[in-house]
């Protein structure tokens, strides 16, 4: 009996003794499970800043040992699958980096985790730009509560040929046929006659490369730099008044303008947008051509831009309007980041955003080739010096200016492309009646959607 008793003690002992290694084994594994699965995925465009924002989040991962992953997808679908994402519920992201102009509609839709108290508390409306913070981040405009914190500045600016601006001979024609000296333009008004000077289109070559297609916003973003410039509005982004606004005689002014301008792009220029405002300019074909500030690194590069020593740039300049008064503008683009709402790791989301937001990871992201928009990474002279086109950004940072913000933009965007473009591209009718066209349709659209 005792030995029966013995040898089920024993065997007891040994099977207790074995589930408790089974069991450390099993508490090691768990307690390496989570530092395995310790990561965030963040989901943006497919470019080159997505690529430095990986590298980038290097330094995060050092310093916290968390994985982050930065999913990209084509610019041609990325706003659609996100929303589409969106409307699933879908936790496959824990952070975007979305377009700013669909702020509105992901936190009405409650998408975005709301940011308010988070960026008080840690300084950022006092670290970052307000521009920044009112265009990327901000919803509604002035309502003081914010949903993202400002990623990738951006906005539209422009390169041009040094050696074709101070040549001697172009310079003393060109003061010969307007009266002043060839140079960066001090006005849309100046810009368009440069444009006018170089078109030479019997030997290939042409005043400017702007954008001309009205798929998504391209054409639409350079459209609003203009009417902004002559004295115009797209609208009153707090009442929603449009009719007396876009098609005022400011903005009436701005697309009359944008039709003449176009004039001067080389043939095929309906569909433009920053690849072939990019190739142009590399071909040697224009002297000058707008684009987003995102896409000057290659501009800057010798190995893509044969004319990259004798490249400069200039911000969008500034304009006399219908009433008189004079007023500087560019079109912003560029993206906040937004923490997911239906992100099973928002704490890891969160500690993301805190690393982010310092002024030394502001700073190694501008090294890296991002756009910061923390005020005193922007002021700083290393900065400043670290690319050529970097004083260029600092200016636009200033000025720019941003699209509608409502869930409704998109709609707004197809119509106003469309029909800006029948008369800039197309040629058919005239600004005002496009711009009455629009404002009307937009009136409608917003009455729809319970505004008024």
């Amino acid at each position: 009996m005792k030995k029966r008793v013995h040898l089920v003690f024993t065997l007891i002992l040994c099977f207790t003794l074995a589930a408790g290694v089974a069991f450390a084994s099993s508490s090691e594994k768990s307690a390496e499970k989570p530092a395995e699965e310790q990561f965030i995925t963040i989901h943006w465009a497919q470019w080159a800043p997505a690529d430095y924002l990986q590298k980038l989040s290097e330094g995060f991962t050092k310093e916290t040992g968390i994985k982050v992953v930065v999913e990209q997808t084509p610019w041609e679908t990325f706003v659609q699958k996100y929303n589409t994402e969106m409307i699933a519920r879908s936790d496959a992201w824990d952070i975007i980096v979305g377009d700013s102009q669909d702020i509105g509609n992901m936190a009405v839709n409650g998408h975005y985790v709301e940011l308010t108290d988070w960026i008080k508390e840690k300084g950022v409306d006092k670290t970052f730009t307000p521009a920044s913070l009112m265009n990327f981040a901000e919803y509604p405009k002035g309502g003081k509560r914010y949903y993202a914190v400002p990623c990738e500045g951006d906005a539209l600016a422009w390169a041009y040929r040094k050696d074709l601006f101070e040549d001697p001979k172009n310079k003393a024609a060109f003061k010969k046929k307007y009266g002043y000296d060839l140079g960066i333009p001090k006005s849309w008004t100046q810009l368009k006659d440069i444009a006018q000077f170089f078109h030479n289109p019997d030997n290939g070559f042409y005043g400017i490369a702007i954008y001309g297609d009205n798929g998504y916003d391209s054409l639409a973003m350079f459209a609003e730099q203009v009417i902004w410039s002559f004295g115009g509005e797209l609208g009153d982004y707090s009442t929603y008044k449009v009719e007396g606004l876009l098609n005022s005689k400011g903005s009436i002014q701005g697309i009359e303008y944008y039709h003449e301008l176009f004039k001067f792009t080389p043939p095929g220029f309906g569909d433009a947008f920053y690849v072939k405002s990019n190739d142009a300019f590399t071909a040697g074909i224009v002297p000058m051509a707008c684009n987003y500030l995102a896409f000057f690194p290659a501009l800057a590069n010798e190995a893509t831009n044969p004319y990259a020593k004798n490249t400069g740039y200039f911000a969008c300049p500034p304009q006399k309007g219908a009433d008189g008064k004079t007023r500087q503008f560019a079109a912003l683009g560029g993206q906040g980041a937004s923490v997911v709402t239906y992100s099973k790791k928002k704490d890891l989301a969160m500690k993301w955003l805190d690393w982010f937001i310092k002024k030394d990871t502001q700073m190694e992201w501008a090294r890296l080739g991002g756009y910061t928009c923390h005020a005193e990474v922007l002021n700083s002279q290393e900065f400043l010096n670290a690319t050529p086109y970097n004083p260029t950004f600092k200016v636009s940072m200033e000025i720019f200016k941003d699209w509608w913000a409502c869930p409704e933009y998109d709609v707004l965007l197809r119509t106003f492309s469309q029909y800006i473009a029948e008369y800039v591209v197309g040629g058919k009718g005239t600004a005002q009646a496009a711009l009455d066209r629009c404002a009307k349709e937009w009136t409608a659209i917003f009455e729809k959607a319970g505004y008024y």
